[in-house]
């Protein structure tokens, strides 16, 4: 035991020396890398300062020729044409992609469709919304969640669609008007004679319902109108009146309440029946945002000096392996 211990020692006083001199090595490689570097800026510095400058004009050019906007409607659709609206914002974007203008400015009505480079439509997740007043998506959605992520299900398609409003978007390449680009698209999207039909009977049926409603709660005004009526006579003539609680007269006050509030939400409902599909809000000309938008003339002249020193350094690997190649075959 006692001979192997200076031999422990002393190899292990051989591995960190060898460690030091490998660390040692390493930062010799980089130094020598740098200068070599150096070296090589200082004899190319005019390529390198046209291939700046080149980069920075070209940069600068394409930041000032290549904006792009984004535009954003807010929009909700009614009489259950969900499906019909993206169905039109498909068929919008695809002629985009096809470049057919002619499409796009004689059946849309957009002035200027070569200034169009997308459109798409996401719905806005609001859960709560979606379950409020409807029982029957609160079951569904908590069934779902039962049996999966709720996460991946507030944002499944077939569940999305179901949101009450949705956001348009539209990108353009240059400023766009909103009476060349936006009203002709929304007047595109109302352009359908079957939900038109669909709300003309929508409008009816909601306003019959109101007017059903006034006349139950004149009805129910002139029951409470008649109760209070026998109070007041009882109290003066001093006898005792007993009212039996199975008048539901409680009942009879709620349903009043209820009837007002349901009065409330169909004049609402008006409203945002004008149309099919229901524009909220338009946003018109967020520029776009992004690492590699607006700051192409400062990438451009890195990106032509790194491929520069690229192209150099496999020219001379390139030499140094023809060079090894000949004096082998010699």
């Amino acid at each position: 035991m006692s001979t192997k211990v200076p031999q422990n020692e002393e190899d292990q006083e051989i591995d960190i020396i060898q460690v030091s001199k490998s660390i040692g090595n390493f930062f010799d490689r980089i130094n020598t890398r740098i200068f070599q570097l150096i070296q090589f800026f200082l004899r190319n510095w005019i390529i390198v300062l046209v291939l700046v400058l080149l980069g920075f004009g070209l940069g600068l050019l394409l930041d000032v020729t290549q904006k792009k906007y984004k535009q954003e409607i807010i929009v909700a659709p009614n009489f259950d044409s969900t499906d019909y609206l993206y169905a039109k914002i498909d068929l919008i974007y695809s002629k985009i992609k096809e470049g057919d203008t002619i499409f796009l400015k004689n059946t849309v009505g957009i002035q200027k469709p070569e200034s169009l480079r997308s459109i798409d439509i996401r719905p806005i997740s609001d859960i709560y919304k979606l379950i409020e007043n409807k029982p029957e998506n609160f079951e569904l959605i908590k069934l779902m969640a039962d049996n999966g992520d709720i996460k991946k299900i507030i944002d499944d398609n077939l569940t999305s669609k179901n949101y009450r409003y949705h956001r348009i978007s539209i990108m353009t390449d240059e400023l766009a008007d909103n009476k060349k680009i936006i009203e002709p698209l929304l007047k595109f999207l109302n352009k359908t004679e079957f939900y038109k039909k669909i709300q003309e009977a929508q409008l009816i049926n909601v306003k019959a319902k109101m007017a059903q409603n006034e006349v139950t709660i004149s009805q129910i005004d002139g029951v409470l109108k008649g109760f209070s009526n026998n109070v007041n006579s009882s109290q003066k003539s001093n006898s005792l009146v007993y009212y039996n609680e199975n008048t539901q007269l409680n009942d009879v006050i709620k349903t009043k309440g209820d009837l007002i509030k349901e009065q409330g939400n169909h004049r609402i409902e008006l409203i945002g029946y004008d149309k099919i599909i229901k524009d909220l809000s338009t946003t018109l000309n967020i520029e776009k945002e992004g690492f590699f938008y607006g700051n192409k003339k400062i990438i451009f002249p890195v990106l032509f000096v790194f491929l520069y020193i690229l192209l150099h350094f496999f020219r001379t690997f390139y030499r140094k392996q023809k060079l090894l190649m000949t004096e082998k075959i010699v």
